[in-house]
C-alpha cells in the first residue's frame, strides 16, 4: 500500500487551540481516548481498569538530555540541536543556519566548551567534535531542555519543563526528545497497574531530534527515516515473549516502544535481544509482530508518528478519531492527551 500513498493522505486541519502548551496537573489528570470498534472517552488514570491482568506494559526509560546550545561562529550565532550520540566527544546534530558552516569551523559556547564540525549532511544535519570539558557537563553548563516547536517559550523553556518534559521513571539519559507517551504516568498509577496484575517491563530508546522533522517529500515511500539508539536486554525480551506465549498482550507506551519492539521481532513473532540502531519507518501495510496495543499522544499533520498509528489501527479510523478528539477538546502533541489504539486485523 506505502508505494501508492501520499503525505497529503495523512493531512488535517488543527485548530491552534487543540496545541497543549502546558501539561495537565497531575501526570495522569489528562484525558484518554479509547478506540477499537468504537471511540470512548476517559481520564487517563482510568488506564488500570482499560488493561487486564496478564497485560504487559512496556515503558521506555530514556532520559532528555540539555541537548539544546546556542554558540557563536565569528560575528554569527548558531543553535546547535544534538541528535545522536557516536562516542563521549562526538555527536550527529541539526544546526541553523546550518549554511553559515563549514568543516573545520568552532562553534563556541562558553570560554571552555567548543565544537569542530567534522561532517555535513542533507537538511542541516552535521557531525561534531566537542573540545573543552567533558561533554555532560559542558551540556550542563550551556544546554537547554529541547522542547519541540509547537510548545512556544519565549527563553527556551520554563523552569517546569526540566521536570515535566521528563518520564517519572527516566534514567537512561541521551534522548534529546521525551517519549511523550510516558508524561501521562505517575508513580502512584504504576503501581496501581501492577497491583491488578499488569506487568511492567523497560527498554531505551534514545529519542532523536529526527522525530520532530516533517516529512516533505509528496510520497511517502521516499522519505528517509533518521536513525535511534535502542537497546532490550535479554531478560527483558524473555519475560515479554514468556507473558506473551501465556496469553498476554502487549502494549506499547509510546511509538518508540513499538518501533523498537517491532525491530526486535523476529518472523514468528519472538522479541529478540537488541542494542544498536533502528530507522524502521512504519507506514500502512506494515505486518505488526510484538505489539497489541499502542498508547501514544495525538500527532502532527503529515508526520511519520501519524503514518505509524494509521498503520497499526487503520487510516480511516485514524481520521475519525482525532476528528472526535478535535470536536471534543482533546489537547495535542507532547503536553497533550493521549489515546489506546487497538491494533487493526489482531
Amino acid at each position: 500500500m506505502v508505494n501508492g500513498m501520499l503525505t497529503s493522505d495523512f493531512d488535517f486541519h488543527l485548530p491552534k487551540k487543540n496545541i497543549a502548551q502546558e501539561p495537565k496537573t497531575p501526570r495522569d489528570a489528562s484525558r484518554l481516548l479509547v478506540v477499537n470498534n468504537t471511540l470512548t472517552d476517559h481520564l487517563f488514570c482510568h488506564l488500570p481498569k482499560l488493561l487486564l491482568p496478564g497485560d504487559t506494559l512496556v515503558l521506555n526509560d530514556t532520559k532528555v538530555i540539555p541537548a539544546r546550545l546556542r554558540g557563536q561562529l565569528n560575528d554569527a550565532k548558531i543553535e546547535i540541536t544534538l541528535h545522536m550520540q557516536r562516542s563521549e566527544r562526538k555527536w550527529l546534530a541539526f544546526a541553523r543556519p546550518a549554511k553559515k558552516l563549514k568543516l573545520g569551523d568552532e562553534v563556541y559556547f562558553g570560554k571552555n566548551f567548543s565544537a569542530i564540525v567534522s561532517s555535513k549532511f542533507d537538511g542541516g544535519e552535521i557531525g561534531i567534535d566537542f573540545k573543552g570539558i567533558r561533554t555532560a557537563e559542558g551540556l550542563k553548563c550551556y544546554g537547554k531542555l529541547p522542547l519541540p516547536p509547537y510548545i512556544k517559550r519565549e527563553n527556551i523553556t520554563h523552569d517546569t519543563d526540566v521536570v515535566n518534559y521528563q518520564t517519572v521513571y527516566a534514567n537512561q539519559p541521551g534522548a534529546v526528545a521525551a517519549p511523550t507517551a510516558g508524561l501521562h504516568y505517575t508513580p502512584e498509577l504504576l503501581v496501581e497497574l501492577q497491583r491488578l496484575g499488569i506487568k511492567i517491563e523497560k527498554l531505551t530508546l534514545h529519542v532523536g531530534a529526527g522525530t520532530y522533522l516533517p516529512v516533505k517529500v509528496d510520497h511517502i515511500h521516499k522519505h528517509v527515516m533518521h536513525s535511534e539508539w535502542g537497546k532490550i536486554d535479554k531478560r527483558t525480551a524473555g519475560r515479554i515473549n514468556e507473558n506473551k506465549k501465556n496469553g498476554g498482550r502487549i502494549i506499547a507506551a509510546g511509538t518508540t516502544v513499538l518501533r523498537l519492539l517491532e525491530s526486535a521481532t523476529n518472523e514468528t513473532g519472538e522479541i529478540l535481544p537488541f542494542e544498536g540502531t533502528t530507522d524502521i519507518f512504519i507506514t500502512p501495510g506494515f505486518q505488526f509482530r510484538a505489539v497489541d496495543l499502542l498508547q501514544t499522544n495525538f500527532h502532527l499533520p503529515r508526520s511519520t508518528l501519524l503514518m505509524l498509528v494509521s498503520a497499526f489501527s487503520g487510516l480511516e479510523k485514524i481520521k475519525v478519531a482525532y476528528q472526535h478528539a478535535i470536536n471534543k477538546g482533546y489537547r495535542f502533541y507532547s503536553y497533550g492527551d493521549a489515546c489506546l489504539l487497538e491494533r487493526a486485523n489482531r
